[in-house]
């Protein structure tokens, strides 16, 4: 079974989005392709069909190589709750919850699962794509690596190691990252690659020759700069940026922020646009608020009342017709209290939310996790804003927190499939006025019914005419085959081949 690994010389550069671009290479060739990235470091999550979690990253991958997600593709996933603490999902489940310096100390137990987990992956595929984590040169963790050469020593893979030309400092810190790698390491990579590249190729192969006399490593190719419509690992990706549309819509911007993808959707529609807002002055008046989902709910509602968010977010609710959406902490944060009994999530037991929706939040020890689908629910047809929508939602439930709901809120949603079984129970809420509502569902733009439906009450709000939604699954497919393209014309396939062992050297 052939496999390959790449590896960056920082956070950043790339290695996510070329994984993805090699997945779907390989498929398009005829071999079965799996992503495999044992330990990842991300807020932006997902939940499997069999309710299992995994970070986003995988799941591009995996869609990239024509599978449905599994947790197997990501088995370490670290979702930090502050700078020193994280969660622990292991093999998509709760693990526990650890210090930066605990984890540290106990992830070599991780090993053997992690081999045993590959070997497994082996009989099943003819090539494994492979994903390090930040640099293979932070010589400080060496000793316990279990996501770059660690990683790539246990199955003995090959890698490829990437650089980011556009920050500026290629070669030194191609050069510098050889430089830091024992010996053995060193061996391991085989080929390095140079992304983000703008301008003409030829001006660079001089300093390409030079590199590869410095560590005699030859380069497999260099990616151009380019802008896709595909989710990114760690943050929020501004696909419209430059544009102006009609609509506008504003995401606040939380310091814990989670599961940044839950926006992707709303980026292609073609007269929207998206922005983040971290203070009150860039506020403005948007056709649509979305408070999105955090993983410290509490410290993030203390920073947004402190930098007077919140104050103007509950003026914008209370004098507007403007709609707010709240998506999980997002949603907790709109209610009447947030109680922590446990200390989950923060060292105060219990704070006061905006009080724009009649609901109590209550977070608990045990994690919810599912994939559901759903309808909007009887009460909620009653509100006019939503009276005509027939449609159906879905998406995924990843919360520690329930709901009690007041007499002056209706439910959103009733949820009818859970991890693929029939079920009848409520979520969301939304308020007596019809333009605030909260839903524990991320991924809820995704379905482009309900994307459709609240994006067009908005355009006739306006005057705008009605639109189609694009079917973000569809676009986003057309997308990976662009990136597929850009990436074989970019680099070396048959030396690639070659590294892998699928073709003579």
């Amino acid at each position: 079974m052939a496999k390959i690994m790449l590896q960056g010389t920082a956070s950043s550069v790339g290695k996510s989005i070329l994984v993805t671009a090699l997945c779907r290479i390989f498929k398009q060739d005829g071999y079965r392709v799996a992503p495999f990235k044992s330990q990842n470091m991300s807020l932006n999550s997902y939940i499997t069909l069999d309710g299992k979690e995994m970070g986003r990253a995988q799941v591009l991958q995996a869609y990239a190589c024509g599978l449905q997600p599994e947790a197997y593709m990501n088995p370490i996933l670290l979702k930090p709750t502050s700078d020193k603490k994280c969660q622990i999902i292991v093999n998509g489940k709760v693990w526990g919850n650890s210090t930066a310096m605990e984890y540290h100390n106990m992830k070599l137990k991780f090993k053997d699962m992690l081999t045993k987990q590959f070997n497994e992956m082996e009989k099943n595929f003819d090539i494994i794509v492979m994903e390090g984590a930040g640099s293979p040169a932070e010589i400080n963790l060496r000793d316990r690596d279990i996501v770059n050469m660690g990683m790539a020593e246990l199955v003995d893979a090959p890698v490829l190691l990437i650089g980011d030309i556009d920050k500026g400092g290629v070669f030194a810190s191609l050069a510098g990252t050889m430089l830091l790698l024992k010996d053995d390491e060193r061996k391991r990579v085989k080929g390095t690659i140079i992304n983000k590249f703008r301008g003409d190729v030829e001006i660079l192969k001089p300093g390409l020759n030079m590199l590869e006399d410095i560590i005699h490593i030859p380069c497999a190719g260099v990616v151009p700069y380019f802008k896709l419509t595909l989710e990114d690992e760690d943050g929020a990706v501004e696909f419209n940026k430059y544009i102006k549309g009609k609509i506008d819509i504003a995401v606040i911007k939380l310091p814990h922020m989670s599961n940044f993808t839950d926006i992707d959707a709303l980026h292609i529609e073609e007269d929207v646009s998206v922005r983040y807002v971290s203070s009150k002055n860039e506020f403005g008046v948007p056709d649509l608020v979305v408070v999105p989902g955090s993983k410290n709910t509490i410290e993030d509602l203390k920073a947004i009342r402190e930098n007077g968010l919140e104050e103007v977010i509950k003026e914008y609710a209370n004098s507007t017709e403007g709609l707010i959406i709240g998506i999980c902490g997002g949603y907790q944060m709109l209610g009447n209290v947030l109680k922590d009994p446990y200390k989950t999530e923060s060292s105060l037991q219990e704070i006061e939310g905006m009080k724009l929706l009649d609901i109590e939040t209550t977070f608990e020890n045990e994690k919810v996790m599912a994939r559901i689908e759903g309808v909007f629910s009887r009460e909620t047809a009653k509100c006019a804003k939503f009276s005509l929508f027939e449609g159906n939602i879905y998406g995924y439930e990843i919360h520690m927190g329930n709901c009690i709901y007041g007499n002056n809120v209706q439910p959103m949603f009733k949820i009818t499939n859970k991890n693929g079984n029939k079920v009848e129970y409520i979520d969301g809420a939304v308020n007596s006025k019809g333009n605030v509502m909260g839903t524990y569902i991320h991924g809820i733009f995704d379905g482009v019914e309900f994307r459709e439906y609240v994006i067009n009450m908005l355009r006739i709000k306006k005057g705008l005419k009605t639109r189609k939604s694009v079917v973000y699954e569809s676009l986003r497919e057309k997308e990976i085959d662009k990136l597929a393209d850009i990436v074989r014309n970019s680099l070396d396939m048959e030396f690639i081949y070659k590294i892998v062992g699928l073709k003579d050297a």
